[in-house]
């Protein structure tokens, strides 16, 4: 990290303990009582780990569940694929991945998969005088930069989708994750269909050999990295940049025109979602490049990973998600994520009757 900067969340931290939260309590008002209140005891705890994209719904969603039932949800933000290797070790009651697992690879890790939120990935940059929302990045020119090939901010490349924004000679400086990460697997799985020459060069997946920049962990980590250095880019979830105030870019939809990073663009994204829970909700592009002139190119849904023979461990873990689903909306929108339409809740409630718990 950068030496004598303070850091702007306690994420940093190896292991977080979701009901000791770090985006505050500001959930629902609502103490709506579960199924779970039945267990109230201190005694029981619920462990996971893994994303760290979701990990500001969850840290609220645990309070609010702790103050209602009186069950601590513990959950460590390390990253997707840490999440997918400890729930297969069996380590953790839950994994929680932005990487969807097909149905062979859930076979082969005898897991379940069901989506938990959705959210988007933005691209935040750190230039004074620039504002949120100002800078259009072509899908041309985010490849480029992350390619190492644009290497200042006042490229003709840039300049030429920003005729009125004044951009000076400063160098860029790239921020990347540096461990397995499924905003990682999403940012890259776009790069790799909007330019051939990413595809080519670098393709993706939760680790890749990145041309150029600055790794740092967890979406806290790039995060404060950009926040601290100017003349930085990024990749973030949504809900870290609203939490620092970070400007985020313009971005080409499927059609190709620009579109700002917003509530509606997300939903517009999410509607276009085909689950099924035959194939445990996996969809191979996650929500990616959605149709629809209004649809935010990197909307992504965020996964919950359970092990098939726990099924006592499994009905606590979706009495935590269910009572989330019916009280954390409000929770959910505030953060700037989009709770899953009741349709989709119902098909992963009929989900976690018909298969996990049967």
């Amino acid at each position: 990290m950068l030496k004598g900067k303070k850091a702007v969340f306690a994420l940093m931290l190896p292991a977080v303990t979701l009901v000791a939260g770090c985006f505050g309590g500001s959930g629902s008002k609502e103490s709506g009582k579960s199924e779970s209140a039945g267990h109230k005891s201190s005694k029981v705890v619920i462990n996971g780990a893994g994303a760290t994209f979701p990990y500001p719904v969850y840290v609220n969603w645990a309070k609010e569940y702790y103050k209602a039932t009186g069950i601590k949800v513990n959950y460590q933000g390390i990253g997707s694929g840490g999440g997918i290797r400890q729930v297969t070790e069996r380590t953790v009651d839950f994994g929680g991945s932005d990487k969807m697992l097909s149905p062979k690879e859930l076979d082969k890790r005898r897991l379940y998969q069901f989506p938990a939120i959705v959210g988007a990935i933005v691209v935040v940059y750190n230039l004074p005088g620039v504002g949120d929302g100002e800078l259009k990045l072509s899908n041309k020119t985010v490849a480029d930069i992350f390619l190492g090939k644009v290497k200042y901010w006042d490229n003709p490349e840039i300049k030429s989708d920003n005729p009125g924004v004044k951009l000076s000679h400063q160098r860029i400086t790239v921020i990347h994750r540096a461990e397995g990460s499924g905003t990682t697997w999403n940012f890259t799985y776009w790069l790799s269909q909007v330019s051939p020459e990413w595809k080519e060069k670098v393709g993706y997946g939760k680790v890749v050999n990145w041309p150029t920049g600055i790794g740092a962990k967890g979406n806290a980590g790039v995060t404060n990295y950009v926040k601290q250095t100017p003349g930085a880019i990024g990749y973030v979830e949504y809900a870290y940049k609203l939490q620092n105030n970070l400007a985020a870019a313009q971005l080409q939809t499927k059609e190709g025109n620009f579109v700002k990073p917003s509530e509606q663009a997300f939903k517009a994204a999410a509607s276009h979602a085909s689950w099924t829970m035959k194939d445990h909700f996996y969809l191979p592009g996650n929500l990616l490049l959605q149709p629809g002139k209004e649809s935010w190119p990197l909307t992504a849904a965020s996964m919950i990973l359970l092990p098939r023979e726990r099924k006592e461990r499994n009905k606590l873990v979706i009495e935590f998600f269910d009572w989330s689903f019916k009280h954390g909306d409000p929770i959910a929108v505030k953060l700037g994520y989009v709770p899953l339409p009741e349709k989709t809740k119902e098909m992963v409630r009929e989900y976690w009757k018909e298969v996990v718990l049967k």
